[in-house]
């Protein structure tokens, strides 16, 4: 099946209520993300059903990084390097912004972090820990053109 990333408008409801349903779909243990900042992406079937998404927001630390704040797919779909092309979508969004890293979490969730060491991330250890006492974290360096 063939799938397509596309990046969406938060400024439209129908976008914001489409992104609420996927967190709702895909992560129906997690509190919902708000919607109100940042670059969303939704991936879509070959029927144009949606089947996944993924948000990055500016980092509230550091100035030159963003952070992957929230992404799914739906369990039918998971399995398709869906969410590896969701993370490098966002990636490429970072660079676009001449951002210099992009960081995540992880909690409980080997798929995720296998998919973030299939890009390239790095674990690290923050300074002050944001997320779970056993959350991961996660970076990534944004290779520019010199």
């Amino acid at each position: 099946m063939k799938y397509r990333v596309v990046p969406v408008d938060t400024r439209q409801p129908e976008v914001v209520q489409l992104l609420v349903w996927l967190q709702k779909a895909c992560l129906p243990a997690d509190k919902v993300y708000p919607i109100t900042q940042g670059y969303w992406h939704v991936v879509y079937s070959q029927d144009g059903e949606a089947v996944g998404f993924g948000g990055i927001v500016p980092s509230t630390r550091w100035s030159d990084t963003m952070y992957l704040c929230r992404s799914g797919i739906t369990r039918a779909h998971q399995g398709q390097g869906l969410q590896k092309r969701l993370i490098r979508q966002r990636v490429k969004v970072a660079k676009r912004l001449g951002m210099n890293w992009v960081i995540s979490d992880t909690h409980q969730n080997p798929a995720s972090a296998n998919s973030l060491i299939a890009i390239g991330f790095k674990m690290f250890e923050p300074s002050k820990p944001w997320g779970f006492k056993t959350a991961l974290y996660w970076k990534y360096k944004i290779k520019h053109a010199v």
